[in-house]
């Protein structure tokens, strides 16, 4: 059997990009329009990203946004990080069967997290806001962590913690001069990928936080069932972009640990 042309892969590879991006493109073409018309053009205008930033709204749901990536982010990361070095320590068959329970969180669709843990502060009567949104993105941030760290502690060498302990070394000295310097860029990559996840979160953070406190997701969310405002179209883009940056970081890290 002949393989198909290379022309024709590149054909199918451009229809599948062109089906994805389009949208994006034409939302972000939008967000500079001077109108509110989407079927017409009335020049090119810095109109929307004004009003964005004029937005009380939108800006405190920026700050609750960044403030929660940021706490979930330090947070999951210290935990998922000192998980992973433990389960590093287990035997094999203890280690794989933690694995398995620490995958299934990323494997698990994101609506039945958000309701679980939902149902969760509903039964012990915690009032769903801030500190329940934060509690939810670190719970889900915490596993990615750990698959960051995993990799570069399997690359390490075994007896540099117990060589270090051999010399003199208390074990929270050998912790934080021997392991944690060989898994930096395991950390640091854990770290930006729970930050981005967190940013770009919403069904999670939908079922764990009150209509009071939202974050740019939520607020999306409810802002388009009222009715499509360009300041949306031009926060989009800002998102979309920030991320985009984001995960080429995180993306580029993950190729250099893996090196």
């Amino acid at each position: 059997m002949k393989k198909p042309h290379l022309w024709y892969k590149k054909l199918y590879l451009g229809l599948i990009l062109l089906f994805l991006y389009m949208p994006i493109v034409v939302m972000m073409f939008l967000s500079f329009n001077a109108g509110k018309s989407r079927a017409k053009w009335e020049g090119f205008s810095f109109r929307w990203y004004s009003e964005l930033f004029q937005d009380r709204g939108i800006m405190q749901a920026l700050q609750v946004t960044i403030l929660v990536a940021v706490i979930a982010a330090v947070v999951a990361t210290i935990l998922g990080t000192l998980a992973a070095i433990g389960i590093y320590s287990m035997k094999k068959r203890p280690q794989a069967w933690m694995m398995t329970i620490t995958n299934i969180p990323m494997t698990m669709p994101d609506i039945v997290t958000g309701i679980s843990l939902m149902l969760l502060f509903l039964f012990t009567k915690v009032e769903r806001g801030f500190v329940t949104m934060v509690m939810a993105h670190i719970t889900f941030n915490t596993p990615y962590v750990i698959l960051s760290v995993m990799p570069k502690l399997k690359q390490m060498n075994k007896h540099s913690y117990e060589a270090a302990l051999d010399l003199g070394a208390s074990p929270f000295y050998a912790l934080t001069h021997v392991i944690i310097p060989e898994v930096k860029q395991g950390i640091i990559t854990g770290a930006m990928l729970s930050f981005t996840l967190s940013l770009d979160d919403f069904t999670i953070s939908y079922f764990t936080t009150s209509p009071m406190v939202q974050n740019l997701s939520t607020l999306i969310y409810s802002k388009a069932r009222i009715g499509i405002d360009p300041t949306l179209y031009a926060l989009s883009t800002i998102m979309f972009v920030a991320l985009l940056v984001l995960l080429i970081i995180v993306n580029r890290r993950t190729a250099e640990s893996k090196a």
